[in-house]
């Protein structure tokens, strides 16, 4: 068993539990952060590197991706460490108030202060009933995430989804794909008007293929996908050849071992007081899209918000002696540890 000694033990690398590793470094913080993936990033690396972002302040546009890239560049003078690919599994607190934690792979962390930022928590993309659906994964043309767009060009792609995720996908795959389809159940989209707009313009204009109240109900092929069969509302089954079946139905988040913490939750998220976004354990935080609030928003920008009054209430945990006092960064710059 390895074990971590550190101040704060931020669980989950996305861009929020990131920027908490930056605000916790400019009071002289040391921060180990932990994710169930492995690589930082959560989200933005594991299901959208390639989506542009338009809300953060400073950046008209950034894709997911450039911005982890960003924020790692920006906590590297603090050192922070990582454990990643690793799932924190229990939580002790010790007689004299600080914390043990233990992953799935007996990694122990040790800490004053536990973060917890881990986004909609474990999560997994959640599948259609589709028989066999399985056989085809792994490689082997069913896909429930886009990682790298360039793995799909100039190949025949099926997209299936009524969201933001499936619109921005198919507005982008659109010059990407050799032949684009993209087919939702119901007749209006979820996502954003604007997508829904651009997207069945590409379809006019002959740039994909818009199947409307149509799903795709079986799966075929011999080792490798090699076609679909999609079923229109009150008509007849057809096949359509495809090498890569995409369904984008959104994710089923689950969270998991911090169910069992004695932190209290609501609708599978954690409560919090949005004085410093603690939790109703004396130590223990939950920022970005894992807690809740009356007026909550699941936006980056908020949890970014959440991060910095985080730091500032933890401050006064690890430094109990010590009289915090704000330093801004344009008179004092970024210290390094």
């Amino acid at each position: 068993m390895s074990t971590v000694t550190t101040d704060i033990c931020i669980i989950g690398a996305g861009p929020v539990g990131l920027f908490a590793v930056f605000e916790a470094g400019l009071l002289k913080m040391k921060c180990h952060v932990v994710d169930a993936l492995p690589q930082v990033g959560g989200q933005l690396s594991e299901i959208y590197p390639k989506k542009p972002i338009y809300d953060i302040p400073g950046f008209p546009s950034i894709l997911a991706g450039d911005l982890i890239k960003n924020q790692m560049a920006q906590i590297a003078p603090f050192h922070p460490t990582f454990t990643l690919g690793e799932r924190v599994e229990d939580l002790e607190r010790l007689e004299d108030g600080s914390f043990r934690l233990v992953t799935n792979e007996n990694t122990e962390i040790c800490c004053k202060v536990v973060v917890i930022a881990g986004g909609l928590g474990s999560f997994e993309p959640r599948k259609p009933a589709i028989e066999n659906l399985a056989n085809f994964e792994g490689g082997k043309g069913v896909n429930y995430m886009i990682l790298d767009p360039e793995h799909y060009r100039d190949k025949r792609v099926v997209l299936a989804g009524g969201g933001d995720s499936a619109l921005d996908w198919a507005i982008y795959l659109a010059d990407v794909a050799k032949e684009l389809t993209l087919v939702h159940r119901g007749t209006t989209f979820r996502g954003a008007p604007e997508s829904a707009a651009k997207v069945s313009s590409l379809a006019e204009e002959g740039h994909m293929r818009l199947l409307l109240k149509s799903n795709v109900t079986e799966v075929h092929g011999n080792g490798k996908l090699d076609a679909v069969t999609l079923v229109p509302d009150g008509a007849d089954p057809y096949k359509i050849k495809t090498d890569y079946f995409i369904p984008l139905f959104g994710l089923v988040p689950k969270l998991g071992p911090l169910e069992n913490w004695g932190l209290e939750l609501e609708k599978s998220a954690i409560v919090v007081n949005t004085v410093d976004y603690s939790t109703n354990v004396p130590g223990i935080y939950a920022i970005g899209d894992i807690n809740t609030y009356p007026g909550k928003l699941k936006l980056i920008l908020c949890g970014y918000h959440e991060a910095a009054l985080m730091a500032q209430s933890a401050y006064s945990i690890i430094n109990p002696d010590k009289k915090f006092v704000l330093k801004y960064t344009t008179v004092n710059g970024v210290p390094t540890m």
